[in-house]
C-alpha cells in the first residue's frame, strides 16, 4: 500500500502540472489566456471522462500493466510539453498526458483495493497519496521550469520513472500475497453480489455536489479570502494552503473513522459539517474565514476514499467503472460549474456566486438518507 500511495503520488503530479505550466506558457511563449485554458482543459476534461472508459476495459479484462504504462505516458505528456512552441502540438502532448492519467486511476484504485484487504484506512492512505502528489506539482514545476525555463520540462518525467517503478514492485508485491493465500481464498473485491446501479448513481449525485463546492472555492479561495480579511497575495495563499493540508488530514481521517463507525455514517456526518463550513467560509469574516476553510475543507476530503469503496462495493461486477466515475468523471462535471460561479461573481459579487455552494453538501447529505451500507468484506484494522 505506501507502494502504490506513493506511486499515486507520483501520477497525480501530472493533474496539477499542466495549471501550474500556465504562468510560464504565457510569459515565454505569449499565448493568450484562452490558448493557455484550452491547454488545462485538455488534460483536465479528457481525463476525467475517459477515466469511465478505461474502467469499463478493466472490468472485462484485467490489466495490472497498465499502472507502470499509462504512469510513464502521463509523465511523458508533461515533459514534452515545453518542447517546442507549437500550440497545436503542446495540445497534443498534453491530451497524451491527460490519457495516461486517465488510463492509470480504474486499474490502481482495483489493485489497491485489493492490497488493502477491504481496509478503509489504508485505502485512505492510498488517496492521500494523489492529494500530495496534485498539491506539490506547482512546487516542482516551479522548480524545474523556473530555473531552466520550458526547455527544462524534460526534467519532469523523473517523477513518472519513479511511479513506475513503485507499480512494479507493488505488483509484484500483489501476486506474491496472492500465490501464498489459501487455496479457495477469494481476493478482495471478488464477490459474486449483484450490481446495485440505484444506489451506486444516487452515490454519484452526492459526489458531484462534493466536486461542485471543492471545486469552485479552489477556483476562486485565493481571491475571496483576500477580498474578505483585506490581505493582500499572501493571505489568499494561505487559504488555499489551509484547504490542501485540511484535506490531507481529512483524507487520513476519513478512513480511521470508517473502520470505527461505518462509512455512510460517516460520509453523512462529513456533509452535514460541510453544510455549516461552507456556511463559514461565506458569511464569516476576518481571521475566522481560515476556521471555517479548514472545517470545509475536513468535510470534503473525508468521505474522499470512502466515496471509492462504497462506489465499488455498490457496482462489484464493475469495480473499474466505479473507480473511474467516483475519481473522474464527478470531478470533470465539478469544474465544469467554475465557470457559472465566474458569471454570477463577475454580474454580482464572489460572496454572491459562491453562496449556494452552502446548500449542495445539504443536497448531497439528502441523497445520501437514502442509502444502505452495501455488503462488503470484513473490515481490516491495519
Amino acid at each position: 500500500m505506501l507502494a502504490l500511495a506513493l506511486a499515486h503520488a507520483c501520477v497525480d503530479v501530472y493533474q496539477g502540472s499542466v495549471a501550474a505550466l500556465v504562468p510560464f506558457f504565457v510569459s515565454e511563449r505569449a499565448y493568450t489566456y484562452a490558448a493557455a485554458s484550452g491547454i488545462v482543459l485538455a488534460a483536465s476534461l479528457l481525463s476525467s471522462v475517459v477515466q469511465p472508459l478505461f474502467g469499463a476495459l478493466t472490468d472485462k479484462w484485467a490489466m495490472p500493466w497498465l499502472l507502470p504504462v499509462s504512469t510513464l505516458v502521463g509523465g511523458a505528456g508533461v515533459a514534452l510539453a515545453g518542447v517546442g512552441g507549437s500550440h497545436g502540438l503542446t495540445l497534443l502532448v498534453v491530451a497524451v498526458s491527460g490519457i495516461g492519467v486517465a488510463a492509470y486511476h480504474p486499474e490502481a484504485a482495483r489493485v489497491a483495493r485489493q492490497a488493502s484487504r477491504g481496509s478503509h484506512t489504508a485505502m485512505s492512505w492510498f488517496s492521500l497519496g494523489g492529494n500530495v502528489g496534485f498539491a506539490t506539482a506547482p512546487l516542482l514545476v516551479s522548480a524545474v521550469v523556473a530555473t531552466g525555463g520550458l526547455r527544462a520540462s524534460p526534467l519532469l518525467v523523473v517523477p513518472a520513472l519513479v511511479g513506475a517503478v513503485l507499480c512494479v514492485a507493488a505488483l509484484r508485491s500483489v501476486r506474491a500475497r496472492e500465490a501464498a493465500a489459501p487455496a479457495g481464498e477469494a481476493p478482495v473485491g471478488t464477490a459474486a453480489a449483484e450490481d446495485d446501479w440505484p444506489s451506486f448513481l444516487i452515490l454519484s449525485g452526492a459526489v458531484v455536489c462534493r466536486a461542485v463546492v471543492f471545486t469552485g472555492l479552489s477556483t476562486f479561495l485565493a481571491l475571496y479570502v483576500r477580498e474578505r480579511t483585506g490581505g493582500g497575495e499572501v493571505s489568499g495563499t494561505v487559504g488555499l494552503f489551509v484547504l490542501y493540508v485540511g484535506g490531507a488530514v481529512g483524507t487520513v481521517a476519513g478512513g480511521r473513522l470508517a473502520a470505527r463507525h461505518g462509512r455512510l455514517p460517516v460520509v453523512r456526518w462529513s456533509y452535514a459539517l460541510s453544510v455549516l463550513a461552507v456556511a463559514g467560509v461565506v458569511l464569516v469574516p476576518g481571521p475566522l474565514l481560515y476556521v471555517s476553510v479548514a472545517l470545509t475543507s475536513a468535510g470534503l476530503y473525508v468521505p474522499f476514499s470512502l466515496h471509492i469503496t462504497l462506489g465499488q462495493d455498490y457496482l462489484p461486477r464493475r469495480m473499474g467503472t466505479a473507480s473511474g466515475v467516483t475519481l473522474g468523471l464527478t470531478v470533470s462535471i465539478g469544474g465544469l460549474a467554475s465557470p457559472l460561479i465566474g458569471v454570477v461573481a463577475d454580474a454580482a459579487s464572489l460572496r454572491v456566486a459562491l453562496a449556494p455552494l452552502i446548500a449542495l453538501p445539504a443536497l448531497g447529505w439528502l441523497l445520501l438518507r437514502t442509502l444502505r451500507e452495501p455488503g462488503s468484506a470484513p473490515e481490516s484494522h491495519s
